[in-house]
C-alpha cells in the first residue's frame, strides 16, 4: 500500500530521541528510513531503558517507540571506507538528520556544505542542545539540561518550598522531534517550489524557550516576574490542585466571572456569592489563601467521582491528575488511535504510542518492530552496489 511519504528516503544519523523521533514520524507516513549506528554498541539510546529510575521491563520499550519502521546499519565513522558509504547514502537520501555538535560535524566531514555538494536536493536537518552559534554551541545538551533546566521551565514548575523536580525522560525531546519534523516538511515544501535542498534545524533550548514563551515574552517586555508560591497560598485559588475524600488529586481551572457562579452551584455554596472577599476576580486573587482553604475543606468531604459529576454538570474545566499507568490504559487513547498495535505477528496486541500527527485522508504505516543492531547492513550495502566480497572485506576490516 502506498503511503504519503512512500517515495521519501531518510538517512537517520542521529542518536537518542529528538532527531530519531523526527525520522520516526516520517516513517509513520511511509518514509524509508536507514539508521546509521556505531558497530558493537549502537545508539546509546538502545540501553537507556535499563537505567534507573526508568520502569523495569524485559522489552526495550524506549527503542521500539523511537525507532520503529527503520532499517539499521552499522558503520565505523572513523574508518576512511565508511566516508565512501556515507557519500552514497547522502546521494540516495532526500532527508539527512544529524545531532552532532557543529565541531564534531566539521571533524567528521558531515556539514551541510559537504552534504549539499553531494546532493543539492538534500534536506539537511540538524538538532542541537543550544543552537549552532554562540558560546554553548558545542556543549552536549540533553532535554533535562537544555530544554527543562536551561529554559526556565524547571524553575517555574515548582512550589516555593520544593526543590526543582526531574521530569520524565524525553519530555523535551519528544516535542523537539515534532518541531524538527515540521522543519523537515517545511524544507520539503520549499524544495517543491524551488527545486533546491536546504539546511533546517532546531534546538532543545529553542523548544524549551517556545514552551515557556508566554512568560519569556513577558520578561522581554520588562514585566515583573511573580514570586514562587505554594498550593496553600497560591496567586489564584481557582487554578490550583485539590485532594478529594478518597485521596485523589485533581486540577481545577475555574477562573473567570462566568465560571464563579457555576462553581458555587457545583459546590452548593451559595453563601460565597455574598462574601465580599470573593465578589470579583481581583478580590478572589487578594484573598486566594482564604479561598483555597475553603475549597480544600469542601473537596475533602466527597470522593473524586462525586465532584467529577458535579463539575461536569456545571461545565467547569478540571482534570483528574492521572498516573502514567491510568493514562496508558485509558480507552480514550485506543479509540482515537493515540496508541496503536505493533505489527509483530503476535496474537495478543502490544501497543505503542503513535506520533500525534493525523491526516484524515492518509493512512499511517502499521508500526513494525524496531531493528536489531546492524540488522540491515548487508541489505543496504548491496543496494549501494557493493558485492558480497566487498561487504565481507569491510566486515573483517571493522568498517561495518
Amino acid at each position: 500500500m502506498a503511503h504519503l511519504f512512500s517515495d521519501l528516503k531518510v538517512l537517520d544519523m542521529a542518536t537518542f530521541i529528538a532527531g530519531p523521533g523526527a525520522a520516526t514520524i516520517l516513517s509513520d507516513f511511509g518514509a524509508d528510513v536507514i539508521k546509521v549506528e556505531i558497530p558493537g554498541a549502537g545508539d546509546p539510546y538502545r540501553h537507556l531503558y535499563r537505567v534507573s529510575p526508568n520502569p523495569r521491563s524485559s522489552k526495550n520499550y524506549m527503542w521500539q517507540l523511537t525507532n520503529r519502521n527503520k532499517r539499521s546499519i552499522t558503520l565505523n565513522l572513523k574508518s576512511p571506507r565508511s566516508k565512501e558509504i556515507i557519500k552514497k547514502l547522502i546521494a540516495w537520501a532526500d532527508v539527512m538528520i544529524v545531532n552532532y555538535p557543529p565541531r564534531v560535524r566539521e571533524k567528521l566531514g558531515m556539514t551541510y556544505d559537504v552534504a549539499s555538494a553531494i546532493n543539492p536536493r538534500l534536506i539537511y536537518a540538524d538538532i542541537t542542545g543550544f543552537g549552532n552559534k554562540g558560546p554553548d554551541a558545542d556543549k552536549p545538551g540533553f532535554d533535562l539540561t537544555a530544554y527543562w533546566a536551561r529554559s526556565g521551565l524547571m524553575d517555574r514548575t515548582r512550589n516555593d518550598d520544593c526543590p526543582p523536580a526531574i521530569p520524565l525522560p524525553g519530555m523535551g525531546d519528544q516535542p523537539t522531534a515534532m518541531t524538527l519534523y515540521a522543519s523537515i516538511v517545511t524544507g520539503l515544501y520549499r524544495r517543491e517550489k524551488t527545486g533546491e535542498g536546504c539546511h533546517v534545524s532546531t534546538a532543545l533550548l529553542a523548544e524549551g524557550t517556545w514552551a515557556a514563551a508566554t512568560w519569556i515574552q513577558a520578561a522581554l517586555d520588562g514585566a515583573q516576574m511573580p514570586q514562587h508560591t505554594d498550593r496553600k497560598h497560591p496567586a489564584n485559588a481557582l487554578m490550583n490542585t485539590y485532594k478529594t475524600a478518597d485521596g485523589r488529586w485533581f486540577l481545577l481551572i475555574a477562573e473567570g466571572e462566568k465560571r464563579w457562579p457555576a462553581l458555587m452551584s457545583a459546590l452548593n455554596m451559595p453563601a460565597w456569592a455574598t462574601d465580599e472577599r470573593f465578589c470579583d476576580s481581583a478580590h478572589r486573587s487578594e484573598n486566594a489563601s482564604a479561598l483555597t482553604a475553603l475549597l480544600e475543606a469542601t473537596f475533602a468531604t466527597q470522593p473524586f467521582a462525586y465532584w467529577a459529576e458535579a463539575l461536569d454538570k456545571a461545565w467547569i474545566p478540571y482534570s483528574l491528575i492521572q498516573t502514567i499507568d491510568e493514562n496508558a490504559h485509558s480507552p480514550q487513547l485506543v479509540e482515537n488511535g493515540f496508541v496503536v498495535p505493533i505489527a509483530d505477528g503476535s496474537e495478543t496486541p502490544r501497543y505503542t504510542v503513535d506520533s500525534p500527527v493525523y491526516i484524515e485522508q492518509e493512512t499511517k504505516v502499521a508500526p513494525r518492530l524496531a531493528p536489531e543492531l546492524g540488522q540491515h547492513t548487508r541489505e543496504v550495502l548491496k543496494a549501494c552496489g557493493y558485492s558480497d566480497e566487498e561487504i565481507e572485506a569491510m566486515s573483517e576490516e571493522g568498517v561495518i
